[in-house]
Formats: C-alpha cells, structure tokens, sequence
C-alpha cells in the first residue's frame, strides 16, 4: 500500500483532466502491469473544474433576479438543482472538454462482479474550503439553495429583493472567477491517495485468493473531483452487470472510520445491498449518511446499485478536504492500514475466498 501512496503523493497534484492526472493513470497503470496485469485506460471527457459551470448557473440566477428575467432566473434555478442532484443537464458537454481516463483491471472469474473503486484525481481549493470555515459549508450551501430558489419569484415580482439577490449570486460568480484563475490543486494525500493504496491492495488480496465464482473490477476513476465524472463513464460503458457490487474508499488517511448509509447534497440517495448490510454488523466503524458533498458512488446509487463507501471524518468532515494542508505529514499510515484490514474482514464475510 505504502508504495501506491508514495507513488501518487510524488505528483504535486493530480488535478481532473490535467496533464499530471494523464501522467499519475499512466503511473498505476504501469504499476499494475509490472505485477502481471493488463490494465486499461478507459479514455472519456471531463470539466476541468466545476467551477465554470457553477459560474454560469450563478451569472443565470443573479442576472435574472436583477432584471427581472424570471425564465433565466428559473434556468439557473434548475441548473442549480439539476448540477448538485446529478440530473441531466442539456449544456453539459460544453464544460466538458478537458480529456481524463480511467484505469481499470480485472482477476477473477464468475458470474458475479464486485467492482472495488477509489478516485486519484485531486481538487483545486477554494476559501470555502478553508478549515475554520469547512464545517459551515453545508450551511452556506442549503442557504444558496434556498436562495436560488427565491430569485424566481423574486425576478418575477422586482423590487429591492431582486436587486439583492442579483447582486448575491453575481458576487458568487466573480468569486468562482477568481477561484478559476488563481487557485492550486490540492496535491490530496489523504483525498484520496489514501483510498487508492487501499482499493489496490485489496484488488492485489483477492489476486492472490480468489474468490469463488467472482470477477473483481479495480476501478481507480479520474474526474471524481468534478462530478464523478470518471464514476459515471464507467457506468455508461455497459461494462458492469445490474447486480455488481460497488466498493469505494474515499479518504481514509486520517480521523475516525465510517461507511457511508447514504450521500447527495440536495437529493438523498440511500446506499443498500450485502456491502452495507456487512458493514452494519461488522465492528469498526460507524454509519453516517453523507450530506456535505458526494462520493463515486452517487452515480451508482441513483441506479440502486448495491454500494457502499468507506470514509474517515473529524467533526463530520474529511480532514484537511480540498485545502493545501492534504499533504503527506497529514496522513497517519496507521488509519490507512486499519480502514484496510477493516475491508478485508468486511469482504471475508461475503466472498468464499480460496485457501492460500
């Protein structure tokens, strides 16, 4: 595990759709054929950051609010709802032009599949982010919610109201401008190097036992950090039966261990299946259903896929999450180890795995 770690953590950052992401995939890959398998780079197009869509949905609500344009301030309205819910979005492909991949491997053999996935990518920051204000982002985001869908009526009727809520979401778009041109990617040790030193090490575990009757899919996805983006192509490309079981380690690396009963920012989406039904009865770890961002596993919990995500918080949050404090002194190696052996034992009880 320390070895994938330290491989990924080596780039200064692997921001989504970047050349460094193109070069960490190109890393895994290459680590997972050294060790005698053929791993694909599963090629598709993402945003190179949410940010310009996020902006284009704040210029829509504050634009509309301030002038009265009530269809563009209901445009922006559903954008909002439409981009936080994972609903479909006709503008989408317009934002997602910057090339990123997948790296994907198989062992095993079976009519069942259990894909065991974690993202590599890595976030650029924001002052929202910063940690002593994070645990207010839920806050301020339920509030831009609500707000959003005030500026309907708002532009509607006109007025002092309006005009306020206009000027609020074109601040909001001329801070994302500037969060475009002048934040850094994270180099994300913990978010979610940690994760994938997990997630490989598991897949190499079931190499060497195989469990009975089972194909095992490692997915290390890209794009996670702009929509699970990397998530969402490995679903479309009919790759994965109705019935696969879907294992996500996202931010393992330091706080206390959860696996999550549910994620989705504005529409809650409710994990099941035998992973989290093994995970209830299985010491080690605590349910939280995540609310303050979303995981690779949204995409397949909207198909009612049987998921579960394993992931560390402190005060309900990733620790050092999407700041420029996510960097290797922040990782305690014990927590990647014991979310690791907790997995293990997880899988143990579902899989028949042979004796050696």
């Amino acid at each position: 595990m320390r070895e994938v770690w330290q491989g990924l953590v080596a780039f200064e950052h692997r921001g989504s759709g970047t050349q460094l992401e193109r070069e960490a995939a190109g890393w895994l890959a290459a680590y997972l054929e050294a060790r005698g398998f053929a791993p694909d780079l599963q090629r598709f197009r993402a945003p190179a950051s949410w940010g310009p869509e996020v902006l284009a949905i704040s210029l829509a609500l504050g634009l509309g609010s301030l002038l009265g344009w009530a269809p563009l301030a209901a445009l922006g309205f559903y954008g909002f709802w439409a981009y936080f819910s994972g609903w479909p979005r006709p503008w989408r492909a317009l934002f997602a032009r910057a090339p990123s991949q997948n790296v994907l491997a198989e062992t095993g053999d079976g009519p069942r599949t259990l894909v065991l996935m974690a993202h590599y990518d890595t976030a650029k920051t924001y002052f929202a982010y910063h940690p002593r204000r994070v645990r207010a982002f839920r806050t301020q985001f339920l509030a831009n919610a609500a707000l959003a869908g005030l500026t309907v009526p708002a532009a509607w009727w006109g007025g002092p109201v309006g005009a306020a809520l206009g000027v609020y979401f074109l601040a909001q778009a001329s801070l994302l401008a500037w969060r475009e041109r002048t934040a850094p990617y994270v180099n994300g040790a913990n978010d979610n190097a940690s994760g994938v030193a997990v997630a490989v090490r598991l897949f190499l575990d079931l190499a060497h036992r195989p469990p009975s009757g089972w194909r095992v899919l490692l997915a290390l996805t890209g794009a996670e950090e702009v929509g699970a983006v990397g998530a969402e192509a490995l679903l479309r490309s009919g790759r994965l039966p109705p019935d696969a079981w879907i294992f996500n380690v996202d931010n393992v690396g330091a706080g206390e261990l959860f696996y999550a009963s549910g994620e989705g920012m504005l529409a809650h989406y409710p994990h099941r299946g035998p992973l989290l039904e093994a995970a209830h009865g299985l010491e080690g770890a605590r349910p939280v259903a995540y609310r303050l961002a979303y995981f690779d596993t949204l995409p397949f919990a909207r198909q009612r896929y049987a998921v579960l995500t394993l992931i560390r918080l402190e005060g309900g949050v990733p620790p050092n999450w999407h700041w420029p404090s996510d960097a290797p002194s922040g990782v305690r190696w014990d927590r990647i180890e014991e979310t690791h052996a907790y997995a293990a034992r997880l899988l143990g009880r579902l899989l028949s795995l042979k004796k050696g």
